[in-house]
């Protein structure tokens, strides 16, 4: 074996080491929030609704119709509106990267692998990065481009789903934040779409009024 060859293997053999700490590390800070179900009652509660395929989702579709409709400022209204375009091409686009990305890695779900104290039922897709994560922050980032105060409330809303569902047996850490980050990611391609695509989004908007549609 040349020296190249033994610095390469060299150098996968210490990625591959650092990969092993990290997914130690986001094993061991899994059960330390998931070892508290069962000690917590209120807390348990509050995860069951809030780790729920509604409580959060349909709060952030509430948003998005609140900003489609209440806004008087016609100019205001129509930025709103074009941001509600925004959301929910960002939530579409992070769940395709997700489903992208499982058709090349997929990893187990935590009760799969460990001993989990589970709020919730078992889903059977790839536990990383979490597709349900990245669709709610893929809104929430969206809102938050273009309505700051109801974006922070739509982020932090989505903070608390992420901690539920690892707090429910749902998730790993490291699958919450892949999911933060792909929504980051997909929210900035699609706003960098918005500019180019404006006129056609304003077109969209006053076909949608003279519909009462908006």
């Amino acid at each position: 074996m040349d020296e190249a060859q033994s610095i390469s293997i060299g150098g996968l053999g210490g990625l591959a080491g650092v990969f092993s700490i990290i997914e130690r590390a986001d094993e061991a800070l899994f059960l330390a929030i998931n070892g508290f179900v069962g000690t917590l009652p209120f807390a348990d509660w509050v995860a069951e609704g809030v780790v729920s395929d509604y409580m959060v989702p349909v709060a952030l579709a509430l948003a998005l119709i609140a900003m489609w409709f209440m806004e008087r400022e016609r100019d205001i209204r129509i930025r709103h509106q074009i941001g509600v375009f925004a959301a929910l091409s960002s939530m579409a686009l992070a769940s395709l990267m997700v489903f992208i990305l499982n058709m090349f890695y997929f990893r187990p779900r935590p009760f799969e692998d460990l001993d989990v104290n589970l709020l919730f039922y078992r889903p059977t897709d790839s536990s990383f990065p979490s597709n349900a994560v990245a669709a709610v922050f893929g809104i929430a980032f969206a809102i938050w481009g273009v309505q700051r105060k109801l974006g922070w409330a739509a982020i932090a809303a989505a903070s608390l789903y992420g901690l539920a569902r690892v707090y429910a047996g749902v998730h790993y850490p490291l699958d919450i934040l892949g999911g933060v980050a792909t929504a980051a990611a997909a929210a900035w391609v699609i706003f960098r779409l918005r500019d180019l695509l404006m006129p056609l989004l304003v077109l969209a908007i006053r076909l949608a009024r003279v519909l009462r549609l908006a």
